[in-house]
């Protein structure tokens, strides 16, 4: 039935096609393929096929679906939006973003790719394990290390994943705290589907609330003077207008993050690149650690 339905959508596609491309395609015999044309044309399909050099099998051009529910511009937004999420899943070789293209007529746009995955390709698959949960409602356990490294097994509900300025977040319902939290998709590790599902619980309560003001709370604000070699790293990593070129090629960035070791991270990576400016106790801090990392070679 699936062949019966994709031959369909080809020809929607396509316009017009031959019998040994849609059997090589499906890798079935091309009298398996006529076989199928058969039975869709006695299902009432108006497919027909034609001989000789420019021939093929067809379908009749009034068999389209009714464009007319949508505008041209709405057909490729749609079409922009399924390929984004096509991106997001390759599991599923002939899409719907295909099906449509046919219907409509027009090209897929293919106007962005995503890859999940790292260099190992082992975030493609927690990523096709989370989104698998999320839309079942499966719960899942996973250990997890904490910012300061301890490690946990957490046994959570999964309702979202997250981008958060170029890093994957899952949001989650953690049965260990008894509320929402947030989980930094590098630090889940031994990620395990399990059979029990769960009811959706509503995120916008106390709990994830007060998370977030937690955050809001840690905030900090910091200037920071950054050597001109290294331009590449300041517009990856700050918005143009946190960013002050100085008369000698070299910066001054103004930043707000929340006060965390990936602060303190970023800031010491420029090693004698960079210093901070402002405020005090953050500079403090910063030559705190530098003489402790210097301790660790003597």
């Amino acid at each position: 039935m699936n062949r019966l339905f994709e031959i369909v959508y080809i020809l929607l596609e396509k316009g017009s096609t031959t019998a040994n491309y849609l059997a090589e395609h499906f890798e079935v015999s091309a009298r398996t393929i006529y076989r199928d044309i058969e039975t869709l044309s006695m299902s009432g399909i108006p497919i027909y096929a034609t001989r000789g050099k420019n021939g093929g099998i067809s379908i009749m051009d009034n068999f389209v679906f009714d464009k007319g529910i949508v505008s041209s511009d709405e057909q490729m937004q749609i079409l922009s939006a399924l390929q984004s999420i096509q991106e997001a899943d390759k599991s599923n070789s002939y899409s719907a973003l295909s099906k449509l293209c046919g219907i409509f007529k027009m090209e897929n746009p293919n106007w962005v790719a995503i890859d999940f995955s790292d260099w190992s390709y082992h975030q493609q698959e927690l990523f096709s394990t989370l989104k698998s949960a999320i839309l079942t409602k499966h719960v899942i356990r996973f250990d997890y290390y904490s910012r300061y490294g301890q490690l946990t097994s957490r046994d959570v509900e999964p309702t979202q994943l997250w981008l958060k300025g170029n890093t994957w977040f899952l949001k989650a319902y953690c049965r260990e705290k008894n509320s929402v939290r947030v989980f930094k998709l590098t630090r889940i590790k031994k990620i395990e589907y399990l059979e029990e599902t769960f009811e959706l619980k509503d995120l916008h309560n106390e709990s994830e609330v007060l998370f977030w003001e937690k955050k809001a709370e840690n905030m900090i604000s910091f200037s920071m003077w950054i050597d001109k070699c290294m331009a590449y790293r300041v517009f990856d990593s700050f918005d143009e207008n946190q960013i002050e070129r100085n008369a000698d090629g070299s910066f001054i960035v103004s930043a707000c993050f929340p006060l965390d070791e990936w602060v303190y991270g970023t800031i010491l990576s420029y090693g004698n690149y960079a210093k901070i400016i402002s405020p005090d106790f953050l500079r403090e801090e910063i030559v705190d650690r530098l003489k402790k990392s210097l301790d660790n070679y003597l």
